[in-house]
């Protein structure tokens, strides 16, 4: 057997071969992600006649060239996490951090361990797509967080405590009642200037622009902190086209949000286990889809203990002689993203309190049991993912 270990880095990989004894056939050696040079690697892999062993790491989309390319020419290639091999390396007494070394560990992980290591295999191309659009949908709404704190830090200085009176929570941009009132005041001083009457009847006609039925009501109260209120650049222009600035971009950020959301509900549609999951108590149409990019294929999972830590959720038992550990937090070595939305669905079932719902009556119990909240939810989490785990894994039986 040949063992093959690739460090994978932008544009660039170096590449260790060893033989089935640890001998290094081919010094480590770089090669860039070209088709001239991986055609040159495959080639002399080939060469060797003899059953391979090819292992790298996931390395964000930068293994991507070279996982296509070897899968392409129907070569074996097997990934591996990078902290799992940090604490291979760990072992070392005098560490050595080269790239060129790197590979040598990788190949030699690969020769003593092959017998645990499966080749990759992509999931369906829908569990891909879903899974890149909700990398995308997390950064738009990162996108959208960051532009309202800009504006709000914005409004501090133009209109403060506007933000108490209109809300800025709205998921419709273009009829949120406080971003048409920016648009159209631009500062309390501003307001202060066109007077009363004035600003209470163009307040009224904009107002019927936004589904937010409390907003035309608050107009007196808005004059009302526009007089009291002290404004640093109220009557700045510049800072006037910041704040429009802001609003244009939190739009086109929400908007970009809501479409790519919307491809990933069409896409979810199609896959059979997304209707177990939406017909789960808390799940609706913008969590549906994302923990169900998060998981991917649950068949690629022996059992629902393993959900629960590939999500991180699980708590790895503790004992040593005579101590067994009673009190163990989960682990957080998972997907923060599965996690995440999977929180966001204990949240909900809190809000909609379902009776008859087994997982909210569960986060209860441990909550009675003297649980903090917290930890009740992600008790909860556990639940979640097992009954959805052999929910979905019935439709496959």
């Amino acid at each position: 057997m040949i063992a093959v270990g690739i460090d994978v880095s932008k544009s660039k990989s170096t590449v260790a071969i060893l033989d089935s004894d640890g001998t290094i056939l081919a010094s480590p050696f770089n090669m860039a992600h070209t088709q001239e040079e991986m055609n040159a690697l495959v080639n002399h892999l080939k060469a060797y006649n003899q059953p391979l062993t090819i292992l790298m790491e996931y390395t964000g989309h930068y293994h991507y060239p070279v996982l296509k390319k070897l899968q392409d020419e129907g070569l074996p290639v097997c990934l591996i996490n990078p902290y799992q091999m940090k604490k291979y390396g760990d072992v070392e007494i005098h560490k050595v951090k080269t790239d060129k070394k790197d590979a040598v560990r990788i190949a030699t992980y690969a020769l003593e361990k092959s017998y645990l290591l499966v080749p990759y295999s992509p999931m369906d191309q829908k569990y891909e797509d879903l899974k890149f659009l909700s990398r995308q949908y997390s950064q738009r709404i990162s996108s959208v967080t960051r532009v309202k704190v800009q504006l709000i830090n914005l409004l501090d200085q133009t209109m403060p405590g506007i933000t108490r009176i209109l809300d800025l929570r709205s998921r419709d941009p273009e009829r949120c009642a406080l971003l048409l009132f920016i648009k159209r005041f631009h500062s309390f001083d501003e307001i202060r200037r066109i007077g009363k009457h004035r600003f209470l009847s163009a307040y009224e006609t904009l107002m019927k622009k936004t589904p937010d039925r409390f907003a035309p009501k608050k107009g007196l109260v808005i004059y009302e902190s526009a007089c009291n209120s002290i404004t640093t650049r109220g009557s700045d222009p510049y800072i006037w086209t910041a704040q429009d600035q802001c609003v244009d971009m939190l739009a086109a950020a929400q908007n970009a949000a809501d479409e790519t959301i919307h491809q990933m509900q069409e896409i979810a549609e199609t896959i059979p286990e997304y209707k177990v999951l939406r017909a789960m108590n808390g799940v609706g149409e913008r969590l549906g889809p994302i923990i169900l990019a998060e998981i991917g294929d649950v068949r690629r999972f022996h059992s629902a203990r393993a959900l629960n830590s590939y999500a991180g959720n699980d708590a790895p038992p503790y004992e040593s002689g005579q101590f067994e550990s009673r009190n163990r937090h989960i682990s957080k070595r998972g997907s923060s993203a599965l996690r995440k939305a999977c929180f966001e669905v204990m949240q909900a079932l809190k809000l909609q309190k379902p009776q008859d719902d087994p997982i909210y009556q569960f986060m209860l119990k441990k909550e009675q049991e003297g649980k903090p909240y917290n930890v009740a939810k992600m008790a909860g989490v556990n639940k979640f993912l097992r009954i959805y785990y052999a929910r979905a894994m019935e439709l496959y039986k």
